[in-house]
């Protein structure tokens, strides 16, 4: 199965104490404003625009909160700082919150927004590669510690592959990008909505990607980490954090222009316009809004299958059920 990686998803839309180092005397529900810190998952890219699309539109504003947006150096170091109260609320992906709750870190995930996964295997087009079968004897870059190269195994096993029959090839995250425009790799696994659009600007071609969670795998993706002493203490800052960013998440999906416009006006730096707008269409696309009702909204199933794959597959030490990682009583249909 062939995906394209330009093309502009069609979603159905339907019409949430800080324990960083600001030091708010406000709260929020009584008209006065909340200042707040976010860190990002990584520097800013496409995913990024409805944080800024909702701070442009005063969305967040309007649920009482003052927000300030900085950039992240890896989901892993953003978990991190949550769990360390340097910032107020985190954007990281859901293993390494797994992680992070299993040694320890008092945090939690209060909505996954990407719940399809953007795990994937990303290659040139011209190569022809349909489905995992046609990546026997191919040369497939990944990191060692990531969910994706732990599972990948296991995923061309499902799909019918022995695992001995792909050469692996380690690179840093850094390398990967590399590998693949410079031809020593066949393929990368990484993002796609991410990396594909930033590689075909890099090298004038067409990218295709196979997704784990389209063939049979599927791992939650990004979404809000807070500190456990902030649900605790302050319900209602990360009720009125979690239902802002849903508002600006689906304000971004009814005008993406516009919300690429306000990241490349509010960002210290961005990518090129066409890589952030391609990365923010393909982002919009991985809500899977027909089933969630609403931007941030998981189930337990989701959460199950998730834990599953990494305490089978990733070494998640002693797993626990989904309310040791997500704090369910956030989501919202608005």
């Amino acid at each position: 199965m062939r995906r394209s990686l330009l093309t502009t998803s069609a979603v159905a839309l339907l019409v949430l104490t800080a324990c960083g180092d600001d030091d708010p005397t406000a709260s929020t529900g009584d008209g006065e404003i909340t200042e707040v810190t976010l860190t990002l998952n990584w520097v800013p890219y496409g995913e990024h625009a409805p944080f800024y699309y909702g701070v442009a539109e005063g969305i967040y504003e309007e649920e009482g909160i003052d927000l300030e947006i900085r950039p992240g150096s890896g989901s892993g170091t953003t978990v991190q700082q949550v769990a360390q109260s340097q910032t107020d609320f985190g954007w990281a992906d859901t293993p390494p919150l797994l992680n992070g709750i299993t040694e320890g870190m008092p945090i939690k995930s209060v909505g996954v927004f990407l719940q399809t996964g953007p795990a994937s295997v990303e290659f040139f087009s011209e190569q022809g590669i349909t489905e995992p079968a046609d990546l026997v004897d191919k040369v497939v870059a990944g990191t060692p510690g990531d969910a994706m190269y732990a599972t990948f195994p296991a995923w061309l096993e499902l799909n019918g592959v022995n695992p001995e029959d792909v050469e692996v090839v380690n690179v840093d995250p850094a390398g990967k990008i590399a590998a693949l425009v410079e031809g020593r790799a066949d393929a990368i696994m990484g993002f796609f909505h991410d990396q594909a659009p930033t590689i075909e600007d890099i090298s004038g071609k067409p990218v295709d990607a196979l997704l784990y969670t389209d063939w049979g795998m599927n791992l939650l993706g990004t979404g809000i980490v807070a500190h456990q002493n902030t649900i605790d203490d302050d319900p209602e800052l990360v009720e009125a954090f979690v239902r802002a960013t849903a508002r600006s998440w689906e304000a971004a999906a009814e005008n993406p222009d516009a919300a690429a416009a306000a990241m490349e006006e509010g960002a210290d730096e961005t990518p090129p316009a066409q890589v952030l707008r391609a990365q923010l269409d393909e982002s919009i696309g991985l809500l899977r809004l027909d089933e969630a009702g609403a931007p941030g909204v998981n189930s337990e199933e989701q959460w199950q299958e998730t834990i599953d794959l990494l305490s089978e597959h990733a070494e998640l030490s002693d797993p626990g059920d989904p309310s040791t990682y997500w704090d369910s009583s956030f989501s919202t249909t608005q």
